[in-house]
């Protein structure tokens, strides 16, 4: 499946499910609606009940035209003719609530309306069952007028929500599959990748192990010819190039093992280690390589504690591989290469830099993974299989230590590796 097929199905798919998303968004605040209105209506039709028996109650034969009144979400308001008794009112509203199914907690209060002033106030715990809970009430005067009363339900949105049990399951449901729509694009793409990138690591290290090869080959059969075994500056020069290419496979097959064993559980033969001999030792190596390029190398070994505790072998190809590609990346004819460590708090702080040709941004965050190599565009005179960087991150943090990269396009690459001190 091409990259292109990929791109149009998770288009596809995504749309598909911001449509979803965008219908349960709209059902279910629909069904919300719908429950406030219901709740709205059974209030309304329980107060207009009890507002009506208080009238019979006190022979009252005025018709009140809309006695309720919606002043909040959830405080109702009912106008009354005279006075009322307080458990007489506790006991209408229990039982026209109960008719209308409304098992919910609510408070009530008596108003006196020529000062609003509170003549009884009660909160009552109805359970499902009907039975209730009272708070103490007040002390009251009975001859009091109170002439309208106000209902208020201070959890009425947790009673809406726990009427849409249905809808909040559906939508934990759409939740869980977008997740694992995420999670399963997110598996594609890294397959993908890593697919492509595994292929791209199997054509670099056939490319790089048929050169040798054939030019080893070739080199044999010249020297398998009788004419020139009298010549001996042209047998000198061909026994050279085996020689150097078999170096150079000898060189390609470690980089390979050096990976491999990455796979494996590490371990690590430690012993105390002066860094600074370690890096002039290990540019001593590169020396033919830097006057090739006519590399301009300058070395500040400032660090006054320099001894660590590490594995030899592995912290020379860490140094081996930062210089290695500070050289290969290095397009400029004036490349200039900066090497110095310097004391940090308790560790040593070993800097490469470089003025090459520099990383994007963009490709900076994936130059330690595994087979990764930043695209060259058109150019393809640098070799390597991806596994270098991969590599020294990963034996880096062996160490205790951190490595950390800065790089800007056309100005250069910047690696700092700390590694803690005796």
């Amino acid at each position: 499946m091409n990259r292109n097929t990929i791109r149009i199905i998770i288009v596809l798919a995504s749309i598909l499910l911001i449509g979803l998303v965008t219908t349960q968004i709209f059902w279910v605040k629909k069904a919300y609606d719908l429950e406030q209105k219901q709740f709205d209506h059974d209030i309304t039709e329980a107060l207009k009940n009890v507002g009506r028996e208080i009238l019979i109650h006190s022979k009252d034969s005025s018709v009140m035209v809309d006695p309720v009144k919606k002043v909040t979400e959830n405080y109702f308001q009912v106008a009354i003719n005279d006075t009322l008794n307080p458990f007489y009112l506790e006991s209408l509203l229990k039982g026209e609530f109960l008719k209308q199914e409304i098992n919910i907690d609510f408070e009530y209060g008596i108003y006196d309306c020529f000062s609003d002033s509170v003549v009884f106030k009660k909160a009552i715990m109805l359970a499902a069952d009907g039975s209730n809970s009272e708070t103490s009430a007040p002390q009251i005067k009975w001859d009091r007028d109170g002439h309208y009363f106000g209902v208020y339900f201070p959890n009425r949105s947790k009673a809406m929500i726990s009427q849409m049990s249905f809808w909040l399951i559906s939508s934990l449901v759409l939740l869980v599959v977008i997740v694992f729509f995420a999670y399963t694009i997110s598996v594609i793409l890294k397959q993908k990748r890593l697919s492509e990138i595994k292929n791209d690591f199997i054509n670099n290290m056939t490319h790089e192990f048929k050169t040798p090869i054939s030019t080893i080959s070739l080199s044999s059969e010249v020297l398998m010819s009788p004419e020139i075994a009298n010549d001996k500056e042209r047998l000198f020069n061909y026994a050279q190039i085996i020689k150097n290419e078999n170096n150079r496979l000898k060189n390609q097959v470690e980089r390979v093992l050096q990976i491999a064993t990455l796979d494996k559980e590490i371990k690590l033969n430690k012993s105390k280690i002066d860094i600074h001999q370690l890096i002039e030792k290990v540019i001593l190596n590169f020396d033919l390589a830097l006057k090739e390029k006519k590399v301009v190398v300058n070395i500040s070994l400032n660090a006054t504690n320099y001894e660590v505790i590490a594995d030899e072998v592995h912290l020379t190809n860490i140094f081996q591989n930062l210089i290695d590609n500070a050289i290969k990346y290095g397009y400029q004819k004036a490349l200039v290469i900066d090497i110095l460590t310097e004391d940090n708090n308790g560790s040593i702080q070993f800097t490469i830099r470089d003025n090459g040709i520099g990383i994007a941004k963009e490709n900076l965050k994936l130059i330690f993974d595994k087979f990764y190599r930043v695209p060259t565009g058109d150019v393809h005179n640098v070799k390597g299989f991806g596994l270098g960087l991969n590599y020294v991150k990963t034996m880096v943090k062996e160490h205790n230590g951190e490595i950390e990269v800065k790089s800007e396009l056309t100005k250069g690459t910047t690696f700092i590796v700390t590694l803690p001190v005796l």
